[in-house]
């Protein structure tokens, strides 16, 4: 039996140590309490930004021996890996993947998808054949991380359609991970939104596997809708979108994990800002 009360847990997302969405404030923000709470246990994975990890992580060594493992082996197939600390609050542990140099095994990675799972992919869409490359190491590293350790239980969070396809390995080769998947808005819903349709009137009554065609979304949105449903927890962070989700993905949040503020950061402010008014107070009482 794996030990639940000391897992370990990686949380996965493309904006980890990548600034290209707001995803990226909201983990950056979450980390250093989650890294109070866990350790050495919590570990973030996400693609390799050579640019922002330059400046943003300090390369250090595995101390985990099923981790450190489980990278060798990656690497050992030509796929380049960094690990190391985010220089961020919390300074969590973090492992990038290479995504270029993972890309000699796309077609074969595309193939298997399509198997596995019956989700489509076209050539040209650079940005799902990343987050195929992406998904397909993440898996690759949750289950080498589940057999070099039988003694921790494991848990992964995959955080939007990006992150999605290793959720969905994770239930169709069923590595012994518990999953979540967390959208934080839907891609149908941004698409449907964004083209003036009259959306939380008509939600209940689309037809989604043709709005998503007529966007040129389609593959998209299977990876989304299969990672909500192959996943042990899903959950979106607010109730609208938990709303939208149920009709738009077809299945019923779990839960609501809405995103938080740095509480301390804004409480700082806001005594600055009463003593800015007292200091303008004194000068005009002067």
């Amino acid at each position: 039996m794996r030990d639940v009360n000391q897992p370990l847990l990686f949380e996965t997302a493309w904006e980890v140590v990548n600034k290209v969405g707001g995803i990226y404030t909201v983990i950056k923000t979450k980390v250093p309490v989650t890294v109070q709470e866990y350790g050495d246990r919590y570990h973030l994975t996400g693609p390799w930004n050579r640019f922002s990890a330059h400046v943003e992580v300090e390369e250090i060594e595995p101390e985990n021996p099923a981790i450190k493992k489980a990278i060798e082996s990656i690497r050992a197939e030509g796929i380049q890996v960094l690990y190391g600390r985010w220089l961020i609050d919390g300074a969590p542990r973090v492992i990038l993947f290479d995504i270029g140099s993972a890309a000699h095994k796309l077609d074969e990675w595309k193939g298997d998808l399509w198997r596995l799972a019956g989700i489509p992919s076209p050539p040209n869409d650079i940005e799902t054949n990343d987050s195929i490359l992406l998904g397909y190491l993440n898996a690759w590293l949750f289950d080498e991380v589940a057999k070099n350790d039988t003694e921790h239980a494991i848990i992964a969070q995959f955080h939007e359609w990006q992150a999605g396809v290793g959720a969905v390995l994770c239930n169709k080769r069923k590595i012994d991970v518990a999953t979540i998947f967390t959208t934080h808005a839907t891609l149908l819903g941004r698409y449907l939104c964004a083209g003036n349709v009259d959306f939380y009137n008509h939600l209940k009554h689309f037809n989604v596997d043709e709005e998503a065609g007529k966007r040129g979304i389609y593959h998209r949105y299977c990876i989304e809708r299969a990672a909500a449903h192959c996943v042990d927890v899903f959950t979106t962070v607010s109730n609208i979108t938990a709303y939208e989700a149920e009709y738009l993905l077809k299945r019923k949040p779990d839960g609501v994990l809405p995103n938080g503020l740095n509480v301390v950061k804004f409480s700082a402010m806001h005594e600055f800002q009463n003593l800015h008014q007292v200091a303008k107070d004194r000068i005009s009482h002067f």
